[in-house]
């Protein structure tokens, strides 16, 4: 008995012993570190390592699925950040050996080259504004101001906001809504744009998007919105249309059909942005309000980073609004006058504002 024993297990060392031997045959591991972050322009050193007895023909590094270069060595390569969106990045390193394969990946977060510049900013007018009106859009197009209010007729029961949601145009001088049309009473109207001679207009989770004509606020058409988790903000640069969704994530949406075609993730130097909310093309960057926050950034729209951002807090101090006011939210560019506004959701007041660098 004691010798069955003793071949048993002699029998498991040795099958245990071949199976981590295989194991070290076929492992392939690669470095940094999965979740390493490197600030834009850092080149990232990665470096696969082999088994002993790897017999490597060639090397192929791929970044996000595609293939950035190759190498007929087992060296460490390095890889630049400069130009890349930022965000998280896979790295593979796909290792051939005869007619076999190997795949090894890590992922690195690519973040901001620098701290974003920061702004300060001068009030340079006061306007009126419709305290009716929660703020979820705002464009200012040929001397009138146009408005995208939320609010359900009906409110669900997580839902604080209500009155039913509506376009408006705004004359500037007075607050005095001109022309206006009411949404369907069980949806919440988020943020719109200007496209031509249409509103782009979308709805908070109702996954809904609307069309209007710009001049008569006739409703041309309804569309599906699958872009984002949730509508939230849109601006357009006039060639294509950018939309927030409630996240870091700014969607790029086709002008014509307002499906993604891309997008950027938005970080600064040490971290992702959410919340990114209402937003404006000014000058080939885009402006964002970040929801719940007195902050305004200003973003590349090309990578995501947050190049600049304005402490709106002495703007509007919640102790001097009305009662009814709630948080920072709307901002629209006149780009005849050079002339940027801003105001809050049911704020009594829309202010003309100059932004600067921040006093040292």
């Amino acid at each position: 008995m004691k010798n069955r024993l003793s071949t048993i297990l002699a029998a498991a060392i040795l099958l245990t012993a071949g199976c981590k031997q295989d194991k070290q045959i076929t492992e392939f591991t690669i470095s940094p570190e999965a979740g390493t972050t490197y600030n834009s322009g850092k080149d990232v050193t990665v470096k696969v390592n082999f088994p002993a007895d790897a017999k490597v023909d060639s090397v192929v590094y791929l970044v996000d699925s595609v293939r950035i270069l190759s190498r007929n060595d087992t060296q460490s390569v390095s890889i630049k950040t400069d130009g890349m969106k930022l965000g998280s990045k896979v790295i593979t390193a796909r290792v051939f050996e005869g007619t076999t394969h190997h795949e090894t990946s890590t992922n690195i977060v690519v973040l901001a080259a620098k701290a974003p510049e920061l702004l300060s900013f001068v009030v340079e007018k006061v306007f009126p504004h419709d305290t009716s009106s929660y703020t979820e859009g705002l464009e200012f197009h040929d001397g009138f101001l146009y408005e995208s209010d939320g609010g359900y007729l009906e409110p669900p029961p997580e839902s604080i906001v209500d009155g039913q949601s509506s376009l408006r145009k705004v004359d500037l001088a007075t607050g005095k809504v001109v022309q206006s049309v009411l949404n369907d009473p069980k949806v919440f109207a988020e943020g719109i744009t200007i496209v031509g001679d249409k509103i782009i207009q979308l709805t908070y989770r109702e996954k809904t998007g609307y069309v209007y004509d710009k001049k008569t606020f006739k409703l041309l058409n309804t569309f599906s919105y699958t872009a984002g988790r949730e509508g939230w903000g849109l601006a357009f640069d006039g060639e294509k249309i950018y939309n927030t969704d409630g996240t870091n994530r700014i969607l790029i949406l086709d002008k014509d059909n307002y499906r993604q075609i891309d997008y950027i993730d938005v970080y600064d130097n040490e971290k992702q942005i959410d919340m990114v909310n209402e937003l404006e093309y000014i000058d080939g960057k885009l402006y964002g309000n970040v929801y719940q926050s007195n902050d305004i950034l200003i973003i590349d729209p090309k990578t995501g980073a947050v190049l600049q951002k304005a402490d709106m807090s002495k703007l509007y101090p919640s102790y001097a609004r009305n009662d009814n006011a709630d948080v920072l939210n709307g901002i629209a560019w006149d780009a005849k006058g050079k002339r940027l506004f801003v105001t809050g959701k049911k704020w009594d007041k829309l202010f003309q504002v100059k932004l600067l660098p921040a006093a040292k």
